[in-house]
């Protein structure tokens, strides 16, 4: 007999200040080294006459949509080696993912990557569009379609990824620092969730390639109907169910009924209710604590965001547990 008790209706969204797709804080194109723009305008063939910044996203790296002499359009990124050197690494790891990743995943092409005092990653960039804000059942349908063909493209997994709750190990003892929490549920709740959240390593075991950070802003859908998969920076080895899964929170948020898209998509449909509980658990007490960490200057709306998700993935598991 399952333990989770799906709601009948779906839930409320929840509410926010978080300005969607303006929340990235980043420098411009202008302000790389004269030399940086001239390597990279050297390796594409054309100089740049426009640039765009993007302003989605949470991650302060330069981040611009480049508009060359010849028509074309790239994407650029770019960090710092000395006052962004975790970010720098990210982009040298997302140029060796995007280098090992197997045809047909859709994902953005990497072109050039320049290192040195600055890392630059250009990747291309066909006409695309994020989902819509909030997620509509037909866009969140076409990202779920092209998530779940990219699962099974990438089992087994290419290259060597670190299995998903090894890397995310920190997710488990969360509800340790929730313990007390009246405002979450009661104490039996709060003890259910950690337990549930401990059985993360039986539960995401796996041979699949998993993203872990698939959401509206690293989704890119084109005109002729597909979808663009982004941001390979740190993907880790699971279970293939994982990244649709992962994928609902948003949705969830913004009030759709996930338990019914949970249903009908064939990669969720037949896992237990208990191992989604599990993850369910695991995720929401990590965004409870991590919101309430000092705010990032560079990255302002950071902590927002993940309150807004660990409420969102909470009330859905306590909708699913018959808590509320």
């Amino acid at each position: 007999m399952p333990t989770s008790s799906p709601a009948a209706a779906p839930p409320c969204p929840i509410p926010t200040y978080l300005p969607w797709g303006r929340t990235a804080r980043r420098l411009d194109w202008a302000h790389l080294p004269p030399q940086v723009r001239f390597d990279v305008e050297a390796r594409l063939g054309s100089p740049v006459v426009a640039d765009s910044t993007l302003t989605h996203g949470y991650v302060p790296v330069i981040e611009t949509v480049l508009t060359l002499a010849d028509g074309t359009h790239h994407l650029l990124r770019a960090a710092s080696t000395q006052a962004q050197r975790s970010f720098a690494a990210s982009l040298r790891a997302e140029a060796q993912w995007l280098r090992t990743l197997p045809d047909p995943v859709p994902t953005l092409r990497l072109t050039h990557l320049l290192d040195g005092d600055w890392v630059v990653l250009v990747l291309e960039h066909p006409a695309a569009r994020l989902p819509h804000r909030p997620w509509r059942e037909d866009d969140l349908d076409r990202c779920l379609d092209a998530v779940s063909a990219a699962a099974l493209a990438l089992t087994p997994a290419p290259g060597e990824a670190r299995p998903f709750a090894e890397d995310l190990a920190d997710w488990m003892g969360r509800w340790d620092i929730l313990e007390g929490r009246e405002d979450l549920g009661t104490p039996m709740q709060v003890l259910t969730a950690g337990r549930l959240a401990a059985r993360l390593p039986e539960v995401t075991g796996g041979d699949t390639l998993v993203h872990t950070d698939l959401r509206d802003d690293t989704l890119h859908l084109t005109a002729d109907g597909g979808v663009l998969l982004d941001g390979w920076a740190w993907p880790v080895r699971g279970a293939a169910w994982l990244d649709p899964l992962l994928l609902l929170v948003g949705p969830c948020g913004d009030g759709l009924d996930v338990e019914a898209v949970l249903r009908r998509t064939p990669l969720l449909a037949r896992v237990p209710d208990d191992d989604v509980d599990c993850v369910l658990a695991a995720m929401a007490g990590f965004f409870l604590t991590s919101c309430d960490l000092p705010v990032p200057a560079a990255s302002p709306w950071l902590r927002e965001f993940q309150r807004w998700q660990g409420e969102a993935v909470w009330g859905w598991l306590r909708r699913r547990r018959g808590w509320a």
